[in-house]
């Protein structure tokens, strides 16, 4: 007999630029760095009665049965890792996704749809967020509705239509916002503008079609850059209600240079791209970075 399915909340915690610590600090050290953080985590699960179904490298899968559970859990875990300070060394951040539906469980893991919506949320989300889906927000008490907002929207692979994703406030006092400032339901204007990105011999277009790029490290992105200062999943461009931004999610951050020659520095943040120029990841350009990624923006022609 084949396994029935279960409704549940799938969380998701990654530590952020990871892959930067074992550069800086040797395996044994970011090992160590890392274990730490995942034990934090694991222990903040147990408080709000999660299920740890598995650990994934710098990463950890939970399962919850309420929405709120899970808000407070996820909201929980933000708290405990940012408060965990160590002197002599780099502050860790993780960014937490979540999503709320049918799951299989099979052999101690969970397998399904909603397992992989969780996972694509928690890779797009910002370092110290917590990103999520309209389905948990509509699922959660209206206490907790009113301290989440919408934020943009984003194409998972397979669906046809795009997913609201909301941002969920861990601490009530912040009121912080990105520099773009989208007002939560502007009706999208996207037209055929189209994003062009070039490195090396790699090359990815971003529009209406295919929505966001992935840069960085990882060799399973839209562009994979040669660079040990760059992240595994850095930065990664989207076009949202007919703007083409960057989202800044690594520990060295990520610059770019403009055409004008105007040159911008962002970390944890997201920014407006427009006309051309140049993005590197990790090394500003006072630092005369070669790995360099193009842009330019342009009308496509029907």
């Amino acid at each position: 007999m084949s396994p029935q399915p279960t409704k549940v909340v799938i969380l998701f915690a990654d530590i952020c630029g990871s892959s930067a610590l074992y550069d800086k600090y040797g395996d044994m050290l970011a090992r160590q760095l890392v274990a730490r953080c995942i034990d934090i985590m694991s222990s903040t699960i147990r408080q709000h009665q999660g299920e740890l179904i598995k650990t994934i490298g710098d990463e950890i899968m939970c399962g919850f049965p309420s929405a709120e559970a899970a808000f407070y859990a996820a909201c929980g875990l933000q708290i405990a890792v940012e408060a965990d300070k160590l002197e002599d060394y780099d502050s860790m951040h993780i960014r937490v996704g979540l999503h709320i539906g049918d799951v299989i469980r099979e052999a101690g893991d969970v397998h399904g749809d909603t397992v992989n919506v969780a996972a694509h949320i928690t890779t797009i989300t910002r370092a110290s967020k917590i990103g999520t889906t309209q389905a948990v927000v509509d699922a959660l008490p209206e206490p907790l509705r009113a301290r989440t907002q919408q934020i943009h929207r984003t194409s998972i692979k397979g669906r046809q239509e795009q997913i609201d994703i909301y941002q969920i406030n861990w601490n009530e006092d912040d009121t912080s916002r990105t520099r773009i400032g989208i007002p939560a339901f502007r009706k999208p204007q996207e037209g055929n503008r189209v994003l062009t990105l070039r490195y090396r011999e790699q090359t990815f277009t971003v529009d209406t079609k295919q929505k966001m790029a992935m840069l960085g490290r990882d060799k399973k992105g839209s562009i994979c850059v040669h660079s040990d200062f760059s992240s595994r999943q850095h930065a990664r461009i989207e076009l949202n209600f007919g703007k083409f931004t960057i989202t800044d999610q690594s520990i060295n951050g990520t610059h770019m240079r403009f055409m004008d020659g105007r040159m911008v520095s962002i970390k944890s943040e997201t920014l407006v791209l427009h006309g051309a120029g140049q993005v590197s990841l990790g090394l500003t350009y006072a630092e005369n970075p070669t790995e360099l990624i193009q842009f330019a923006i342009s009308t496509a022609v029907d």
